[in-house]
């Protein structure tokens, strides 16, 4: 694999950037593998991308049944943070943020990781005790919090409407300096590329259509281009892992939801952080292209169409009009859907199932993107020893039965 660097694209620039290399193979399949990923998203890439770093295991197929970047990877709001709640989510979600600092250097793609600092916003009395109770928290588990006024929120955001005549004036919110954003598609081909250079093969338009279980021990697949054997596979498919689950046999506690996102026409450079409110339901952040980056809540039915309603789109809308009145005439580009596996207890599951050697990393809502590197740090951990990382632990399927839930809806950016 070519290294990126300065003077690699002064060189390609010499020939109008007509010659750079691949950036990964397009291999047809082998009969057998030492670990199959199901899905390539990001989740699944970064699987693979650690199983080879970390656990010298190259022999790896990814599986994704569209092409990459083409999922939820590239359906989604781009932010990073971790100031969760519960000791669990914390963890799991600032092992991630820790990952995320230096993951252009680690990748070699720079993947515009940009530490521009989240805050939640407060607007009532209740909002900012919940607030201050998550900032507590956040501070037990070692990560940047605190609670700022709306003098500071001013400060940090001059465009915002702080004043006490907004239908929800606001009373304040928590900052996390160290959260930010990342470019959601430079994620999925910086893990593709790196982790095709350790030698996975990465198989796009690969459908897995059914499951080869053998006296409670799964040995392959079947796709549309034919069977694929190993003994050990993990299920990355956010959005559709009820389905892949069904073809084991297994019965996932999720449902599935679309949750929308909006891109307006550029700008000239006006926010500089992300901001969020649970309350008028909406967030909202500025990409380096200057396009407004907006998402809310999920749509309440379940689906599968990466379309969404018009009823979330103007009530996002509202929302993001109500704390910024200025954008109340900016044009919106493009709309879109992507399709998010939702838990009872706004938690993901990463856990073994009781097919030996069929493990599932779902459940994200609407958290994926930011635990992207986290998330393959500790499930590639998790394959790679057949035993579930002490991070992952606690987000066994099993807590569904054993009642040891992580409820995280406080400390999801809007609620789903």
């Amino acid at each position: 694999m070519q290294r990126y660097s300065g003077f690699g694209l002064a060189k390609h620039a010499l020939s109008h950037h007509e010659n750079w290399q691949r950036q990964w193979r397009n291999p047809t399949p082998k009969k057998q593998y030492d670990v199959i990923v199901v899905g390539g998203g990001g989740h699944g890439l970064a699987t693979a991308y650690y199983l080879a770093k970390n656990h010298g295991i190259t022999n790896v197929a990814v599986l994704e049944k569209g092409w990459l970047g083409g999922g939820n990877t590239a359906r989604n709001t781009t932010i990073v943070r971790s100031n969760y709640l519960w000791d669990e989510a914390a963890r799991l979600y600032d092992h991630s943020l820790d990952l995320w600092k230096g993951l252009s250097q680690d990748l070699n793609y720079n993947v515009m990781f940009s530490q521009r600092g989240v805050m939640n916003l407060g607007h009532t009395l209740q909002d900012m005790r919940d607030i201050q109770r998550r900032v507590h928290a956040n501070r037990l588990n070692g990560i940047d919090s605190e609670v700022i006024s709306p003098e500071q929120i001013k400060e940090i955001v001059p465009i915002i409407d702080t004043s006490k005549r907004a239908r929800y004036p606001i009373l304040g919110a928590s900052w996390q300096k160290t959260a930010g954003v990342a470019r959601h598609d430079a994620v999925a081909w910086g893990f593709a590329r790196a982790a095709d250079a350790l030698g996975v093969d990465i198989l796009q338009n690969t459908e897995v259509t059914g499951f080869k279980i053998r006296d409670g021990q799964v040995y392959g697949v079947h796709t549309n281009r034919g069977d694929i054997e190993s003994k050990t596979i993990g299920c990355v498919t956010a959005g559709n892992s009820g389905v892949v689950a069904k073809m084991a046999g297994l019965t996932l506690p999720l449902e599935s939801h679309p949750l929308q996102a909006l891109v307006s026409e550029p700008l000239k450079p006006v926010l500089d952080t992300v901001v969020m409110s649970n309350h008028v339901h909406g967030y909202i952040s500025q990409s380096d292209k200057g396009d407004l980056v907006i998402g809310a809540g999920i749509n309440g039915y379940l689906g599968y169409g990466q379309r969404g309603s018009y009823t979330t789109v103007e009530h996002t809308l509202q929302a993001i009009v109500e704390m910024f009145p200025i954008f109340s005439r900016v044009r919106m580009n493009r709309q879109w859907g992507g399709i998010v596996d939702t838990c009872a207890d706004a938690c993901p599951i990463l856990s073994k199932t009781k097919v030996k050697g069929l493990f599932f990393n779902c459940g994200w809502g609407t958290g994926g993107f930011k635990a992207t590197p986290g998330s393959g740090h500790v499930f590639a951990a998790s394959l790679a020893k057949g035993e579930m990382h002490p991070i992952a632990a606690p987000f066994s399927i099993d807590r569904f039965n054993t009642g040891a839930l992580i409820d995280e809806h406080g400390a999801a950016g809007v609620a789903h």
